[in-house]
Parts: structure tokens; C-alpha cells; sequence
């Protein structure tokens, strides 16, 4: 028996409402909130949530001695398409010349690393 349920993935950031935005260009949905926190509502899917971290410095990518914090698997149809979109919304490629795989890797404006999967 679970002790609770997923709430919300909060992504720490300097500009919530940059990074919001960036998130609903990649998977729609609706940002409500300003200021300190947040909320990105998905349509069909779980909302994630931005927090502004003063001091914040983003994970790097790939870095064994570091610490990536933990990344965004987005599941895609196309994955030209999605790449397309994602850079023409400021996502920048981290691990994405491989165009063999089923996966590239990004990272959000923030420098928060995700991948577009089409698995």
C-alpha cells in the first residue's frame, strides 16, 4: 500500500515563468502563477511545477563526477520534428547526434537536461 501519491514534479530554476513557458511550448497546457512558483497544467498528463532558486546552477551533461539531479523523459512520435520544435524553443543538444538511437538528449533554457524518446 502507498504511504501517498505523486503531487508534482517541481523543477528548480532562476525564471519560473521562462522555464513554464518553454514546458507548455514543448507539451501545451497552461501556465498559471507568477512570481516565486509556478504551475504548468498538462492536459492528460501530470503538471509540473518551477521554483525559483536563487544561486541555481543548472546539471551538466554527461559529467560522471557530477550529479545530473534527475531528467524529463518526453515521449515523442517523431523525433525530427520534436527536435526541430524543442530548439526552435530554446532547448539546446547535449547528446543528439546519434541518429540510430531512440533518444536524444537536452537541455531546457535552464540548462535542466531532458530527453525526446520514441520509445
Amino acid at each position: 500500500m502507498a504511504l501517498a501519491k505523486l503531487g508534482v514534479v517541481v523543477l528548480d530554476c532562476p525564471d519560473p515563468r521562462a522555464l513554464a513557458g518553454f514546458y507548455a511550448g514543448v507539451l501545451g497546457g497552461t501556465v498559471e502563477g507568477k512570481g516565486e512558483w509556478v504551475d504548468l497544467k498538462v492536459p492528460g498528463g501530470p503538471a509540473l511545477a518551477f521554483q525559483r532558486a536563487p544561486g541555481f546552477v543548472p546539471p551538466r551533461w554527461p559529467a560522471p563526477d557530477d550529479s545530473q539531479q534527475f531528467h524529463l523523459d518526453l515521449v515523442v512520435e517523431d523525433l525530427d520534428a520534436a527536435e526541430k520544435g524543442v530548439l526552435e524553443l530554446g532547448a539546446q543538444p547535449l547528446d543528439a547526434a546519434d541518429r540510430s538511437r531512440g533518444f536524444r538528449v537536452y537541455a531546457d533554457p535552464a540548462g535542466h537536461p531532458f530527453c525526446l524518446c520514441a520509445c
